[in-house]
């Protein structure tokens, strides 16, 4: 049996200090234990921050997890989207992308015609089943080998391997991998064109203060196994994965939290507030 996520807990570790990011003259906070613990409010999760141009990393929250492998949920939407560029199965962010089928799921902004945009920020499964089954199996095996994702294995399901569904293995990744991954893909470290990187991070936008800009993509799944549910619909596993850009710097995070009910929201909010508290954004 694998050891518990809870025993595995760490407080804090920092591999790189937050006090030691400066940006055009703006000096970044530490970030407390206890904003940590307020932040994830009692669940297990981890939050792995590297700043882009110096590589330095700081890992909030479990030390142990930050080197454990998930499956990313729709955070492989990311990845779904730039392939679908590089291929030229995508085009205009805001043109047509995906004419519903007719079919009621339960999430209402699913049930109408897409946009990439729209997809993206609904978090639209179908449609982005759709894409993956146009790249086709070969070719985004060929991506997942060129990119370097995760264990780039797509477990037999080539338009569904990125979701953690009971009974069902998934492609998987750490937070750590996440956020080196981001940090290649904007450091122009990936074999893709900058035109459909620029593409890429524009559809991630989620918000913007006077500090900087926060872009990401949530993920809601489910561990399965001797981990957790046994049910789709008990979702345990929350992600939120992108790059914080302000003072002429960028920085990439991967923050995920698990236990009973937990998802995306819960991963968007732990991430927002240390973010915050540590003069990112």
């Amino acid at each position: 049996m694998k050891p518990s996520f809870a025993r595995c807990r760490a407080i804090l570790l920092v591999t790189g200090c937050c006090a030691a990011f400066l940006a055009a003259g703006q000096t970044r906070a530490e970030v407390t234990a206890e904003a940590v613990r307020a932040a994830f409010d009692g669940a297990d999760g981890v939050l792995v921050l590297r700043d882009c141009q110096d590589g330095k990393e700081t890992v909030f929250g479990s030390a142990a997890a930050a080197d454990r492998a998930f499956g990313p949920c729709s955070t492989f939407k990311i990845w779904n989207s730039l392939i679908g560029l590089e291929e030229g199965v995508i085009g205009d962010p805001d043109g047509a992308f995906w004419s519903w089928d007719g079919e009621e799921r339960s999430f209402p902004a699913w049930n109408q015609d897409q946009t990439w945009r729209s997809a993206f920020a609904s978090s639209c499964v179908p449609a982005f089943q759709e894409l993956a089954r146009k790249i086709g199996a070969e070719r985004m095996q060929a991506w997942l080998d060129k990119l370097g994702y995760g264990n780039r294995d797509m477990a037999g399901r080539p338009d569904a391997f990125w979701l953690p569904r009971a009974g069902q293995e998934t492609i998987m990744i750490t937070p750590r991998e996440q956020a080196r991954m981001i940090c290649r893909l904007l450091g122009g470290q990936l074999p893709v064109r900058a035109e459909s990187v620029a593409q890429v991070v524009d559809v991630m936008k989620l918000a913007v203060t006077d500090r900087g800009s926060l872009h990401g993509k949530t993920g809601s799944g489910l561990r399965g196994g001797e981990d957790g549910p046994s049910s789709d619909a008990d979702f345990d596993m929350g992600w939120l994965v992108g790059f914080v850009e302000g003072g002429g710097r960028k920085a990439a995070y991967a923050c995920l939290v698990l236990g009973p009910g937990r998802s995306s929201k819960d991963a968007r909010r732990a991430a927002e507030e240390i973010l915050r508290a540590g003069g990112w954004w």
